[in-house]
C-alpha cells in the first residue's frame, strides 16, 4: 500500500509540473507571420506592458522580421548580417554575413535557419553556431521570407521565379516562373502554394511539382504575402484594396477598399482579418463579407504585419511606434517609440514582443525577467521534488523486497514506513 502511495505520488509531481509548463508550450515563432499558413497568430501570452527589456544595435537598418525558436530570436540586418540573440538578454550569439542586406526574414526548422539576402542567394544556417550548410543562388535579390514545411523551403526572388529547395542540401525541386519580381512570402496549406507577383497576380501552385492552380488579377504590384484560413487566402494589393478568394479555385469573394497602398501581410483569427495600410490605418474586417469591423490610425504609413497573442494585435508603422491593440475593439492599449520607421513584422514569444526597426535596433518589450524567472524556478523546484521522490521510492522499494515478512517467534514485523529518515535509507 505504501509503494502505491509513493508511486502515485510522483505520478501526480510529474502531472503538475506539467500543468505548469503548459503555457510556456509551442509558444515559438518559427517563420514570418508565425507558421507556414500565414495566419500571424501566436500561442503563450500576450506582451501586456512596452516595458524595454533590452535593444540589440546592428549597424544599419532592421527591416527583417524575427523567427524566437528555442530561447534565441533570429533576424537579418540592412547591415549584411543574419544575427542570432540570447531572447532572454540580448546577448549575440553568432553573427553570418551576406554580401548584401538582409530584409528577408529567417524561418528555423529543426535546428537550421533558412534565409534570402540581396546578394541573390538563399541561405541556410546551424542555428546553433551560424555556420553555412548550403546556400542556392538565384542571381537576383531575394527579399521574400521562406516558408519551410514537410523538409521544402518555399521562397521567391526578384530573379521572377518561386523556388522549392530541398530543405537539407538546396537542391532544387521545381521552380515557377512569374515572369517579374516575386517579393511577396508564400504561404503554404494543404499542398499549396500561394503567393504574389509584382505582374499583380496571386497564384496558386501545386506544392509537390509546382504545377499553377489558379492565378488572379490584382492590377498593381502584390508585395503583400498570402495569409489562409479557412479555405479562403487574404492578401493585399498596391491597387488599395484587401482580396478574399476561395483557396481552391481562386474564385474572389470580396475586396475591400483602403486609402492607400496595402504591402503589408493579413493576419487571421477566427472571423477577423486584420492588416495594414498606407493610409495609415490598422483594419479588422470580417473574414466572410469584408465589411470593416474597426480602424485605428496611426500617424504614418502602416506597412509592418500585425501579429495577434491572447486578443492583443501587436504592429509597427512608419511613425516609428509599435503598437499594442484590443484585437476586439481596435483600442490601443500602449505603444513604444523606437528612433526609426517600423517596417518589420513582430514576433511575440513568452510575453514578450521581438521588433525590428530601421533605427538599426531589435527590441524586446514585454515582461521577460518575472515570468522567465518564474519558469526557471518552479521548473527547478518540481524537478528536484520528482527526483527525491523517485529516489525514495527506489530506496523503499530495496528495502521491502528486503525484510523479513515474520520473525521466528512468527510475530508479524511492520514494514518500514513513509516517516523512516532518508537518512537511513541512504544508509547502506
Amino acid at each position: 500500500m505504501n509503494r502505491l502511495r509513493l508511486v502515485a505520488a510522483v505520478v501526480c509531481i510529474v502531472f503538475l509540473s506539467s500543468l505548469v509548463l503548459i503555457p510556456f508550450a509551442n509558444a515559438d515563432w518559427t517563420m514570418f507571420l508565425s507558421d507556414s499558413s500565414h495566419n500571424g497568430v501566436g500561442t503563450g501570452k500576450p506582451a501586456l506592458t512596452p516595458t524595454l527589456l533590452w535593444s540589440y544595435t546592428t549597424g544599419n537598418m532592421v527591416g527583417s522580421s524575427p523567427a524566437v525558436v528555442g530561447g534565441i530570436v533570429y533576424f537579418g540586418s540592412s547591415d549584411d548580417n543574419v544575427y542570432a540573440l540570447n531572447a532572454a538578454n540580448g546577448i549575440q550569439l553568432w553573427n553570418y554575413t551576406a554580401q548584401a542586406p538582409v530584409w528577408s526574414s529567417p524561418a528555423v526548422a529543426n535546428g537550421v535557419v533558412y534565409v534570402g539576402s540581396d546578394d541573390g542567394n538563399i541561405y541556410a544556417l546551424n542555428a546553433a553556431n551560424g555556420a553555412k550548410i548550403w546556400k542556392y543562388t538565384t542571381g537576383d535579390p531575394v527579399v521574400s521570407s521562406p516558408a519551410v514545411v514537410n523538409g521544402v523551403v518555399f521562397i521567391g526572388s526578384e530573379d521572377g521565379n518561386i523556388y522549392a529547395l530541398n530543405a537539407v542540401n538546396g537542391a532544387k525541386l521545381w521552380n515557377y516562373t512569374t515572369g517579374s519580381d516575386v517579393d511577396s512570402s508564400p504561404a503554404v496549406a494543404d499542398g499549396v502554394v500561394y503567393i504574389g507577383s509584382d505582374n499583380g497576380y496571386v497564384y496558386a501552385l501545386n506544392a509537390t511539382n509546382g504545377n499553377q492552380l489558379w492565378n488572379h488579377p490584382t492590377g498593381a504590384y502584390v508585395w503583400s504575402s498570402p495569409a489562409v484560413a479557412n479555405g479562403i487566402v487574404y492578401v493585399g494589393s498596391d491597387n488599395d484594396n484587401v482580396y478574399a478568394f476561395n483557396a481552391t479555385n481562386g474564385l474572389q469573394l470580396w475586396y475591400f477598399p483602403t486609402g492607400g497602398d496595402v504591402g503589408a501581410s493579413p493576419a487571421v483569427v477566427g472571423e477577423i482579418v486584420y492588416i495594414g495600410s498606407d493610409d495609415w490605418n490598422v483594419y479588422a474586417l470580417n473574414a466572410t463579407s469584408g465589411a470593416k469591423i474597426w480602424n485605428y490610425t496611426a500617424n504614418l504609413y502602416v506597412g509592418s504585419s500585425p501579429a495577434i497573442v491572447g486578443g492583443v494585435i501587436y504592429i509597427g508603422s512608419y511613425d516609428d511606434n509599435v503598437y499594442a491593440l484590443n484585437a476586439k475593439s481596435g483600442a490601443k492599449l500602449w505603444d513604444y517609440a523606437t528612433d526609426g520607421q517600423v517596417a518589420s513584422s513582430p514576433a511575440v514569444a513568452g510575453g514578450v514582443v521581438y521588433i525590428g526597426s530601421f533605427d538599426g535596433n531589435v527590441y524586446a518589450l514585454g515582461a521577460l525577467p518575472t515570468s522567465s524567472n518564474s519558469l526557471f524556478i518552479v521548473t527547478g523546484v518540481m524537478v528536484v521534488v520528482v527526483i527525491v521522490a523517485v529516489v525514495v521510492f527506489l530506496m523503499f522499494r530495496k528495502r521491502l523486497k528486503t525484510w523479513p515478512a515474520k520473525s521466528s517467534s512468527s510475530e508479524e514485523i511492520s514494514p518500514p514506513i513513509l516517516t523512516y529518515s532518508i537518512t537511513n535509507l541512504f544508509r547502506n
